[in-house]
């Protein structure tokens, strides 16, 4: 785990991308793949990165199209985490 830890902070660091574009492309993933756990850690850390709402709203519906109807369903708990996190000041001055 220690590997797949560095791995990904070494994935998700600025680069020729932003964080905030790195999460929202690993939210889009997580969505289109069907991974729960992925799709709150991503969200949260979108968000944390300054992604704005649209912009991960613009994400999930990227992943929708790529994934189709299944991909749909998770796209729900895509905006529930979205929800709960916005409401918890995630993103904000106030997180």
């Amino acid at each position: 785990m220690a590997g797949f830890s560095a791995m990904h902070v070494a994935a998700v660091g600025d680069g020729a991308l932003s964080t905030a574009i790195k999460e929202l492309m690993a939210l889009a993933i997580s969505v289109a793949t069907h991974c729960e756990g992925c799709i709150a850690f991503h969200t949260h850390d979108a968000l944390r990165a300054g992604a704005t709402r649209p912009q991960v709203e613009e994400a999930i519906g990227l992943a929708v199209m790529m994934g189709g109807g299944p991909a749909a369903v998770y796209a729900a708990s895509a905006i529930e985490a979205l929800n709960q996190f916005e409401a918890a000041g995630v993103g904000s001055d106030v997180g």
